[in-house]
């Protein structure tokens, strides 16, 4: 009877607990205009695919360095990319052979060298506590 009513109460407190906060500081910002787009996916086929992100998120830059802090993310497993949107036209421009030629981050701080990272370079577990990560963006 008491291992019921410990399991029920545990299953009542996480029903209630609020999400942990994620806060998300981005440094590395060279120009003082336009907007910081995150993306935050919860599965590796969906990474990097434009529109199948888990949440979004925009900030506008104002600051060499950013911070948003994220209350409504729950808990599991993650990988971030962020593109700083110079020119404001919502859309991360790249060269000729897909290289952004806009500054752009990963969690991690993973940085690519031949290809686009892969949701297992960049993930990292989001869990019961809050959380800060640092985002250097590369130019």
């Amino acid at each position: 009877m008491n291992y019921l009513i410990i399991t029920f109460l545990t299953v009542i407190q996480s029903f209630f607990s609020p999400n942990p906060e994620l806060t998300l500081q981005f440094d590395q910002i060279e120009a003082l205009k336009g907007t910081i787009e995150i993306g935050i996916f919860n599965k590796s086929d969906l990474f990097l695919i434009k529109g199948k992100a888990f949440k979004t998120y925009s900030i506008k830059v104002t600051k060499k360095r950013e911070t948003i802090s994220i209350k409504d993310l729950p808990k599991g497993t993650y990988a971030i990319s962020a593109y700083h949107d110079v020119n404001g036209d919502t859309v991360c421009n790249k060269n000729f052979l897909g290289i952004p030629k806009e500054p752009y981050a990963f969690s991690n701080n993973f940085k690519p060298k031949f290809s686009a990272p892969n949701f297992s370079d960049c993930s990292f577990v989001f869990n019961e506590k809050n959380e800060s990560i640092t985002l250097s963006f590369i130019h």
